[in-house]
């Protein structure tokens, strides 16, 4: 019967990599803050080099759109979505990966 129940229950969990801007640690920990308060999410791991973000949520509870909605309104943009500039404002100086010296900084 736990075995059952375990399939079920992994039956809505979704994993999904996308990419979202940022440039250092810092970024990291707000972008993984931004998804796991989302509820639903299960995991969120953000690689500060690729940029790749790691994603496992239930898909019963949230869809990636909202996820994406969150990491956008931290400051971050996404593949598809673009964060608002105000919500970029508010990110410190080091962490503006839109500016190019920053991201050379970074390097």
């Amino acid at each position: 019967m736990l075995v059952v129940s375990s399939i079920g229950f992994s039956q809505n969990n979704t994993k999904i990599t996308i990419e979202v801007d940022g440039v250092c640690n810092m970024c990291k920990k707000r972008i993984e803050k931004a998804c796991l308060k989302t509820k639903g999410v299960k995991s969120a791991f953000w690689n500060v080099k690729t940029h790749e973000l790691n994603l496992i949520y239930n898909s019963r509870k949230v869809d990636l759109e909202v996820i994406e909605t969150n990491i956008t309104a931290s400051g971050h943009d996404t593949k598809k979505l673009k964060a608002p500039e105000e919500a970029y404002e508010k990110l410190y100086a080091c962490c503006k990966y839109r500016d190019p010296e920053v991201v050379e900084g970074h390097k």
